[in-house]
């Protein structure tokens, strides 16, 4: 599958998100090293921090499917910019897969943007700070 292909793939979720509040819909879809492609979208909540946002929904959704590594994610969001994954969506996705590749795009233009998560979230919390400590 192409970065292009995976980016439709998010672009399809945008009219799935729930986004009342904001008015800020986000679609994602996260590719398992499988092959396997698991999509979500933003889902938000009069209790704002009961909201969930794409990254996090395709994250769990692959998680209660098995899958547990992961190549590439592509994030898209319905406004002007650029849509890069928040920090609580970052922190959730180092879990798995630290140096995963990130496209993140706007659904008012064509620009797509690629970076590895590594670069996104430098000096990340996982795993191997927790086995430091007994």
């Amino acid at each position: 599958m192409t970065d292009q292909e995976l980016m439709q793939n998010a672009r399809d979720m945008l009219p799935r998100a729930y986004a009342p509040y904001s008015g800020f819909s986000v679609g994602a879809a996260l590719e398992a090293e499988d092959g396997r492609i698991f999509t979500g979208c933003n889902v938000e909540n009069a209790a704002y921090g009961s909201s969930i946002c794409a990254e996090r929904g395709a994250l769990l959704k692959a998680v209660s499917e098995g899958a547990r590594r992961f190549r590439r994610i592509a994030v898209i969001g319905s406004g002007p910019e650029l849509c890069q994954p928040c920090g609580a969506c970052r922190q959730m996705l180092s879990e798995f897969a630290p140096s995963l590749d990130v496209l993140v795009g706007s659904a008012q233009t064509d620009e797509m943007q690629k970076s590895t998560l590594s670069d996104l979230l430098p000096y990340g919390f996982g795993p191997a700070q927790l086995k430091e400590h007994p």
